[in-house]
């Protein structure tokens, strides 16, 4: 179930809904859901075993299910089979399959349904157990080894499950755990990445090949800030502004935000909607990576953070510091969880007295296991305790405004303590050869306060320390960290397998030694 919020649900619950309104409910609505899954499950059988098997065991799954799949009715035992069967989910709008081989199943056909369905599909086979040992043996332990035989041959994608033979009972649980994998496959697939501004000076780490986002089959429009600027100030007088408003004051309520600044705030935001909207051209979703500074506040007159985080929690991911992978990585992190997401600083050490005072004998963790994940403002508001607040970026304003001043436009942030939650931090990168590689590692918010200023949390990871040294230094990763606000590490790992990404790094347990780590140590 989706928990995306926003002001379309708002302004559809108004007994009074203005023209202008709806027109910004329609603009908005567009994004605010990802890619919806209908799934279809296609039985396949080899001509020498009984047909009955497959079929009896496929409607076995579809009862075990219990929740919305296509039947097939097709069982498919050769190439005509085939056709008719990929024709017959197609036509009821099924954008991800399940292909069961309910006996040893015909390598050949079974290989062409993922080849001529346009959507990811899960192999699947049946345990024995519900039949006799002599016409009720079903081998399809033995088919599962030529269907990825083929599938390779092929150069097909299928994904296959950690132990994908199973009863009617198991194979329905091994498709409920596909379900995220296949909603992330089809919104990359369907993703356009738009971009504003370079990446700030000193910031490279941010910088990465955009050939990897093509290899994945994602979009990507570049422009500068002055094109976002000069959209911006044609928004002036947006007539929808003032519901924008409106939502934000119901959002962060009364004394924790800016109302004076909260026209200029609602008038990107609607820049940025509009934008998505104008530029999606032929993918579905939109996300954005944005340079945020040092030019942005003092030209548009706001820091962006609070903006770029009602986007977020809305379903449209806006990176700070231009970058496109942490971008694309929070995009996968919602499609996967259902929720809102989040992009940190990997930012400081945790000192010795917080950890002794709030942390040492209340959580299974030691001190090189903690760190805290920082950003100036652009982490959801419902992923923040109570006390958070929309305020002013304290190191631009050392930076950009004359010292002794009151804050102005470097105001915008939205500042507090992250919620404890379990938490994933991972992130999807392309490096500087051009290789995609990723890292997953799950973990928690520990409920413990910062003492500290932004959009900030204490986070424990096992291990967290050999992870710093032998993945995120070892393997040259930029400080960027995308957040899942659950253990979602198993199905973003089959993401990631799934896109071919050969080097899926994770916090590994001290018994299990990275290649770069001294053993004498």
């Amino acid at each position: 179930m989706f928990i995306f919020r926003g002001i379309g649900r708002l302004v559809l619950d108004s007994k009074t809904v203005s023209v202008q309104n709806k027109t910004f409910l329609n603009i908005f609505t567009a994004y605010i859901k990802i890619p919806g899954l209908k799934l279809g499950i296609i039985a396949v059988s080899r001509d020498c075993f009984p047909i009955a098997l497959s079929t009896q065991r496929r409607e076995n799954i579809v009862k075990a299910y219990g929740e919305e799949i296509y039947n097939c009715t097709v069982t498919v035992e050769n190439e005509l089979d085939m056709l008719k069967a990929v024709a017959d989910v197609k036509k009821v709008g099924c954008n991800a399959l399940v292909v069961f081989l309910g006996n040893f199943g015909p390598e050949t056909p079974e290989t062409q349904i993922a080849q001529n369905f346009d959507g990811p599909c899960m192999f699947v086979a049946a345990a024995e157990g519900d039949g006799d040992m002599i016409d009720g043996r079903g081998d399809a332990y033995c088919g599962m080894l030529n269907c990825s035989y083929n599938l390779g041959m092929r150069h097909l994608k299928g994904y296959i499950p950690e132990y994908p033979v199973g009863t009617a009972e198991e194979v329905a649980q091994m498709i409920r755990e596909f379900v995220p994998v296949a909603r992330a496959i089809i919104g990359i697939s369907s993703l356009k990445i738009i971009t504003f501004g370079p990446r700030p000076q000193d910031f490279f780490a941010c910088n990465a090949p955009i050939k990897g986002l093509y290899e994945l089959g994602v979009e990507v429009e570049e422009n500068s800030e002055l094109d976002l600027l000069v959209s911006y100030k044609e928004h002036a007088d947006d007539l929808r502004i003032p519901a924008v408003c409106e939502d934000m004051a119901k959002e962060m309520g009364e004394g924790v935000y800016y109302p004076e600044l909260s026209a200029r705030m609602a008038q990107f935001e609607l820049t940025l909607l509009d934008w998505a909207e104008n530029h999606k051209g032929s993918k579905k979703y939109v996300a954005f990576a944005d340079k945020c500074w040092p030019a942005f506040p003092s030209q548009f007159g706001f820091e962006p953070c609070y903006v770029n985080s009602r986007l977020v929690s809305r379903g449209i991911p806006v990176s700070c510091e231009v970058d496109i992978y942490g971008a694309l990585s929070e995009y996968i992190g919602m499609c996967v969880s259902g929720d809102t997401v989040t992009l940190l600083d990997i930012n400081n050490s945790v000192p010795k007295y917080i950890y002794d005072e709030d942390i040492k004998g209340k959580y299974a963790c030691d001190l090189t296991d903690t760190f805290m994940g920082f950003h100036c403002g652009n982490t959801p508001s419902c992923k923040m305790c109570a006390s958070r607040a929309v305020k002013y970026q304290l190191i631009q304003h050392r930076l950009l405004e004359p010292e002794g001043s009151e804050p102005d436009f470097t105001r915008g942030t939205l500042e507090g303590d992250i919620a404890a939650s379990p938490i994933t931090f991972y992130r999807l990168q392309c490096d500087s050869d051009g290789v995609l590689r990723s890292y997953i590692a799950e973990g928690e918010v520990l409920d413990v306060p910062t003492r500290s200023f932004g959009g900030i949390g204490i986070f424990a990871i096992p291990e967290m320390g050999r992870f710093y040294r032998h993945v995120l230094i070892q393997k040259r990763y930029p400080h960027h960290g995308a957040v899942a606000f659950a253990h979602v590490g198993k199905a973003l790992f089959e993401v990631m397998k799934y896109l071919g990404v050969q080097d899926i790094a994770y916090n590994q347990p001290k018994n299990l030694p990275y290649p770069t780590e001294n053993p004498f140590s």
